[in-house]
């Protein structure tokens, strides 16, 4: 749908034509930076330009003049009510209560696509996200990326994107061999041997024993004595994917799916990774070179050896890196490239969700990918690690120790959405705390309450007043809309430029921070009756005025549902 902001960028558009007409301004002059978007004060008017700032130069002019050229062409369109040039060239409007009369209809026309866009128009992006290591269940240290990936995989879905929603799993390093060493151990415990205190290094968790009582169940004994190397593999396989389906119950219970499982092993055997550095190769890009010494490390320490190295500084990368180890093997990052060629070849754009420790990655990885592609075409969110608190007293996580606290069991206690919502309060890169008692607390500092008891409470007015006998079919008179009331409209009809603003710039978080607004002025309007009988919006001897009144309620309901939408989150129909 067309925004509000373009129909109005199209009008000033429009204007500047016909100044060009005119001889009054150069033709051809590039418009890319001319906005049209709310004043940082609303008290200035409804909309503001830049046009004049950005275009007087070219127009060989001082910006107040040009904005005084542009003002009347703006003045004489029927739904501005006044435009006018501010400081050293801004220009302030003034819409008619008309036009957010029938962005009131457009919201209720639109109804749940209100805020759809078509910014993407297709483009096929990737987002790969959680990707945790498959050795064992999902905890807290893996729910901030789950729901950050799938909230902005969602967000450019309803921006026009088409999305893939990725999890690669890491299946080919040494943890998985621990996994098999660790399920065989149960395996045995399966077969009624004693295992006594689970060894250093493995894993110790409970969560293995059905996947070792599973594959006694299938075996008998026939591996309870066998060389590691008769059942490794096997083990390796069978565990794998015990551990894909429970982490697939898992993030099911936060309400997150992917579209696509891709296997590193697989990646690896099928020769990608030969084939993605014979096409940098081919770009001049590969060449066997020595590395530096470490930083920190005095060079006398250390031993210069010839490597295969990938030329990343060629793409802001701090240092060129090494795709082959002194024993011939692939490395990590050679795996890693090879596998986002992969992903290249069925998507435009690449977005990486990672925990905020893969920061030493991200320059390399970004080359890659723009060596690859021959343009930018990865982002990479990174995600901070969330404190969990209970009490006050922080929650220590360890999947070793077997001791952690699991996702299942947080969404179990406080609910998908109160996660859901809790994890995009804050960016992506900046450090949480979630503490079990104030995410659940009914306060207007608990931005998921607050949000979600604004909508609770339009949905108990409508209730309220079908009770009441109002005729919530008839037509509403909107003119009778005050101008409190108008603002609340206002900002619900800044969604769309919200929703486009946060798929631009691949941050979800914006979308649960426009909600917090509008429920806090929804929530301020509604408390104007407290005082004012009059201000209520269910007045039961005035029918004309509540049918207004649940017009603009039943919009900001569908507002916040829509948004809510995106998140992952549903609209609460009351609270408790």
């Amino acid at each position: 749908m067309s925004t509000l902001y373009a129909r109005f960028a199209a009008h000033l558009d429009d204007a500047l034509d016909a100044l060009e007409r005119e001889g009054q301004l150069a033709p051809g002059v590039a418009r890319k930076a001319v906005a049209v978007e709310p004043p940082r004060d609303p008290s200035h008017g409804d909309l503001a330009t830049n046009a004049a700032m950005v275009l007087a130069k070219a127009a060989g002019t001082n910006p107040r003049a040009l904005a005084g050229l542009i003002v009347p062409k703006l003045s004489a369109l029927d739904e501005i009510d006044s435009a006018e040039v501010a400081g050293p060239g801004f220009i302030n409007i003034r819409l008619v209560p008309a036009v957010w009369h029938e962005e009131m209809r457009a919201v209720r026309e639109a109804g749940a696509d209100y805020g759809r866009s078509k910014l993407g128009a297709g483009t096929r992006i990737n987002v790969e996200y959680v990707s945790a290591n498959p050795t064992g269940p999902m905890h807290m240290g893996h729910c901030r990326g789950a729901v950050v990936g799938d909230a902005l995989a969602s967000l450019l879905e309803y921006a026009g994107y088409g999305v893939i929603r990725e999890y690669y799993v890491n299946d080919a390093g040494a943890q998985v061999d621990v996994l098999a060493r660790s399920v065989h151990l149960r395996y045995q415990e399966a077969l009624g041997r004693q295992i006594g205190e689970i060894p250093e290094g493995l894993y110790p968790g409970d969560y293995l024993k059905p996947v070792g009582e599973a594959l006694a169940a299938e075996f008998g004994d026939a591996y309870a004595d066998a060389p590691e190397a008769a059942w490794l593999e096997i083990f390796r396989r069978r565990a794998v994917a015990a551990m894909l389906d429970l982490i697939r119950a898992d993030l099911a219970t936060l309400g997150v799916h992917h579209d696509l499982f891709a296997s590193e092993a697989e990646v690896q055997a099928s020769g990608a990774v030969d084939r993605a550095f014979a096409l940098l190769a081919d770009k001049g890009l590969v060449y066997t070179g020595t590395l530096p010494p470490p930083k920190g490390r005095p060079a006398e320490d250390w031993e210069p050896t010839e490597l295969l190295l990938f030329r990343s500084t060629a793409f802001g990368d701090d240092q060129d890196r090494p795709i082959r180890k002194s024993d011939g093997s692939w490395t990590y990052f050679a795996a890693d490239t090879a596998y986002h060629l992969q992903k290249l070849q069925a998507s435009d754009e690449l977005i990486n969700v990672w925990g905020a420790d893969h920061t030493g990655t991200v320059k390399r990885t970004q080359a890659a990918v723009e060596a690859l592609a021959g343009r930018p075409a990865l982002d990479v969110k990174l995600v901070q690690m969330v404190r969990l608190l209970r009490a006050g007293e922080l929650v220590k996580m360890s999947k070793r120790s077997g001791s952690f606290v699991t996702l299942a069991e947080v969404v179990e206690e406080v609910g998908k959405d109160v996660v859901r919502f809790t994890m995009l309060t804050r960016k992506n890169d900046a450090q949480m705390d979630f503490d079990f008692a104030k995410v659940v607390e009914a306060s207007k500092d608990n931005p998921v309450f607050y949000v979600q008891y604004a909508h609770a409470r339009i949905r108990s007015l409508h209730r309220r007043a079908e009770a009441a006998g109002v005729d919530l079919a008839a037509e509403a008179d909107l003119s009778l809309l005050d101008a409190d009331e108008l603002e609340l409209v206002k900002l619900g009809a800044q969604f769309p430029r919200v929703v486009e603003a946060a798929a631009a710039a691949h941050e979800p978080h914006r979308i649960a921070f426009y909600l917090a607004d509008l429920a806090a002025a929804l929530h301020a309007l509604w408390n104007r009756g407290n005082d004012d009988p009059s201000r209520r919006f269910l007045i039961e001897d005035n029918p004309a005025l509540t049918r207004a009144r649940l017009e603009l309620a039943g919009v900001i309901g569908q507002i916040v549902r829509n948004g809510l939408g995106i998140m992952g989150v549903a609209a609460a129909e009351e609270m408790q």
